[in-house]
């Protein structure tokens, strides 16, 4: 083999070391670095979403529907507008408070506390995902598809059924991240290296998908 062929070997196996090892790049971890060049490219795909479906409802000719009427749940006998979404979002808001929780008790190592609290937003989020699939089912059930709406535009469903499915598809990826995470940190998996970052990395995921949420409630929901 080469001299040239070496120092090449050799600089690849440093590379390797350096990202095995976990060497931190301008002071921050590498995994919470990747976590954040992670998100960054997510909000681009999200931004894309949303000026999309802005551009398909002002380029729509039919009215588009109401949310109050198309999101509206019976109870008691009366249509309550939002009432789903508005509990869904309140979900999501808590579930960011027990995540932060979690990470401040990671700071003092209390591992007890940390899982308890990443598996406390793990429900959360599994709650949100199980009240989204009852809102698909209760849209589809009155009629609505990807290629039809009988409460107005057609392009609603198809706009619809993507923003809030690629979302919940985040959630639902959460969910099973927090729990994972949450288990080996009961297990003691990370106080061989007394290094918990892990935790902070998934809140910043969470942190993510919940303020994601806040502009889809906003885009959807509201406007």
């Amino acid at each position: 083999m080469t001299e040239h062929a070496l120092n090449n070997k050799g600089h690849v196996q440093n590379i390797v070391d350096d990202w095995s090892a976990d060497k931190q790049a301008y002071s921050v971890p590498w995994g919470k670095l990747m976590m954040w060049i992670f998100l960054i490219s997510d909000t681009f795909i999200f931004s894309v979403f949303l000026v999309g479906y802005m551009s398909v409802r002002m380029a729509a000719t039919e009215p588009w529907p109401y949310p109050s009427e198309v999101f509206a749940l019976e109870l008691f006998g009366q249509n309550v507008p939002l009432i789903l979404i508005a509990i869904m979002t309140f979900i999501l808001i808590t579930s960011s408070g027990t995540m932060a929780l979690a990470v401040r008790y990671a700071h003092y190592r209390d591992k007890k506390k940390i899982a308890m609290f990443m598996l406390i937003t793990a429900l959360f989020g599994a709650s949100f995902v199980g009240m989204q699939a009852f809102e698909w089912t209760k849209l589809i059930s009155e009629g609505v598809r990807p290629w039809e709406n009988p409460f107005g535009a057609h392009q609603f469903g198809s706009v619809f059924f993507m923003v809030t499915g690629f979302h919940g598809l985040h959630v639902s990826i959460g969910v099973i991240y927090l729990s994972i995470v949450a288990f080996k940190v009961n297990r003691g998996d990370y106080d061989k290296k007394d290094n918990y970052d892990i935790v902070e990395i998934t809140g910043l995921y969470w942190h993510f998908v919940d303020l994601v949420w806040v502009f889809i409630f906003a885009f959807f929901y509201l406007w």
